[in-house]
């Protein structure tokens, strides 16, 4: 995994024509702007998990602080 740090408006470019930007980081949020062809299929991982690994997901976060820092409200 490549771990990069960016500050609002900076972007990472993925191969030559994906683009993601850090449009606004509030709160422990990250809000980001994707740009990528209309045949690039982009969701949030949860949407890709199964009831179980939801679940192991859940109790990982509800256990470790860091991991739902900020997502009070959201």
């Amino acid at each position: 995994m490549l771990v990069l740090s960016r500050k609002r408006l900076e972007a990472i470019q993925i191969g030559s024509d994906i683009r993601i930007t850090v449009v606004k980081v509030e709160r422990g949020l990250v809000r980001l702007g994707i740009e990528a062809p209309g045949d690039v299929v982009v969701l949030r991982e949860e949407l890709l998990l199964d009831d179980e690994e939801r679940a192991a997901r859940n109790a990982w976060q509800a256990a470790d602080p860091e991991a739902t820092e900020g997502r009070r409200g959201a």
